[in-house]
């Protein structure tokens, strides 16, 4: 037996099985774009852990600052000391906030604990209970923010009674909307924003009313969900609705933020200021850290010693995030994303359609490089189809949501080159899948 095929054995026995896994690689080595098995294979990784590694694997100078800082304190307890690191990233992150009035913070270990700050936040400070999240939004696999997540049902199922107070509102998903389908002409994505607004009124009518809801909590651009970017003017929208309400806004950028999509957060795109905004995955470059950001009128409403953790803000992680931003600013990370991302949706909008069979159609959508391709009129598990056909030459993909969705989510420092090697390998990928489906 090989050694990769004794060390899966031994994972599948001993790690938890609740883990979904999309590969059975044993991976030991990751430099950039690449990573390599235990037997040296090399594989071109288009998924970045996730959003997680915007910088590559293995940054220089992460690694350098991370390696420098265990050597000097690893460990300083938010509850007990302040701690340079932490300081210096609060010092690095005002200025790159989508709003001067976003200057306190709170750093934790993951995204979905992050998410629970800002919950924590919401509720605390404006004494209301309801929280109002969206169809096909991904928050989080705590015992929280399960009751938040409605993406699938496999992150929350069975593990009820579910925290109580969410309530969920449609989001603007406009390709699976049935009048859209029907007549895109007629209902175009503005009118399915516009309804999807009206659809929230009659919740806060029927179901939460404002004088009982705390929050609106929505992903600037869907993860889980299927990367699926709302409507042109829908988040402007939704921040007039929260306003005239008194409704906090609560921004999640887990997986949208840190130049995932071209600017630092996607609300920039549509000058959206939350009241609270949520990051984490690229913020460390692949060290376990979080934040929430709000105003300090809002954030001073907690009582110290209401929130904290053992391991928030740890200080090789916030040396790691400094070190992150170093490099965004150095490598011209945001002018990379965007010009990688014109080249990705140019050849994508080329290549894809033609290497696809009569009657079925894809919607290449998305921005920055945070990219989904939703195919239309295939059979169930043509995505993982993909997927499989991607492994085979080499490279690793990701599908998300209910629907036939892969996602693209290299890392910002892709090289041209790099950029041209994903695309031959992806639509060869898709073309070797369509092939099977027809055979």
């Amino acid at each position: 037996m090989s050694v990769a095929s004794k060390a899966v054995q031994f994972g599948k026995q001993h790690i938890a099985r609740g883990i979904g896994r999309s590969t059975e690689l044993v991976i030991e080595k990751g430099r950039g774009i690449y990573v390599w098995t235990v037997e040296g294979k090399k594989y071109l990784d288009l998924t970045t852990g996730i959003g997680v590694t915007n910088t590559g694997h293995c940054h220089p100078i992460v690694v350098k600052a991370v390696q420098e800082q265990a050597a000097n304190l690893c460990h300083g307890q938010v509850n007990i000391v302040f701690q340079k690191p932490m300081l210096d990233l609060i010092e690095r992150l005002k200025p790159r906030m989508p709003s001067p009035k976003l200057d306190t913070f709170f750093f934790w270990n993951s995204g979905s604990e992050a998410v629970e700050a800002a919950v924590k936040l919401a509720r605390h400070a404006t004494k209301k209970q309801n929280i109002i999240v969206f169809q096909g939004s991904y928050h989080g696999r705590t015992f929280g923010t399960m009751a938040l997540t409605t993406s699938k049902t496999i992150y929350g199922g069975g593990y009820g009674p579910l925290m109580p107070g969410v309530h969920v509102a449609p989001f603007p998903y406009h390709q699976q909307w049935a009048a859209c389908k029907a007549d895109p002409k007629q209902f175009t994505p503005e009118w399915c924003g516009r309804e999807s607004l009206d659809q929230l009124e009659i919740l806060l009518k029927q179901r939460s009313s404002p004088e009982d809801t705390a929050a609106i909590l929505i992903e600037p651009i869907q993860g889980e969900g299927g990367y699926v970017v709302p409507p042109k003017g829908y988040l402007k929208g939704l921040r007039e609705l929260c306003d005239k309400h008194n409704i906090l806004m609560i921004c999640d950028e887990v997986q949208s933020g840190f130049g995932r999509t071209g600017k630092m957060f996607a609300v920039e795109h549509e000058d959206v200021v939350p009241d609270i905004l949520v990051m984490a995955k690229g913020i460390a470059s692949g060290y376990p850290l979080s934040c929430i950001v709000s105003t300090k009128e809002l954030m001073d409403k907690q009582p110290p010693g209401s929130m904290g953790g053992t391991y928030a803000g740890n200080a090789v992680a916030c040396a790691a995030a400094n070190a992150t931003l170093r490099v965004f600013d150095e490598e011209k990370l945001l002018d990379n994303c965007n010009a990688r991302s014109k080249q990705f949706f140019s050849a994508l909008e080329e290549k894809i359609p033609s290497v696809l069979p009569n009657g079925v159609t894809v919607d290449i959508r998305g921005r920055g490089l945070m990219i989904g391709l939703e195919f239309m009129g295939v059979p169930s598990g043509f995505a993982n189809a993909i997927l499989k056909e991607a492994l085979e030459r080499d490279t690793l993909l990701l599908t998300t949501s209910i629907y036939e969705t892969l996602r693209i989510i290299p890392p910002l420092n892709i090289t041209k080159e790099e950029t041209e090697l994903s695309i031959g390998r992806i639509t060869a990928s898709i073309e070797a899948a369509a092939k099977k489906m027809n055979a």
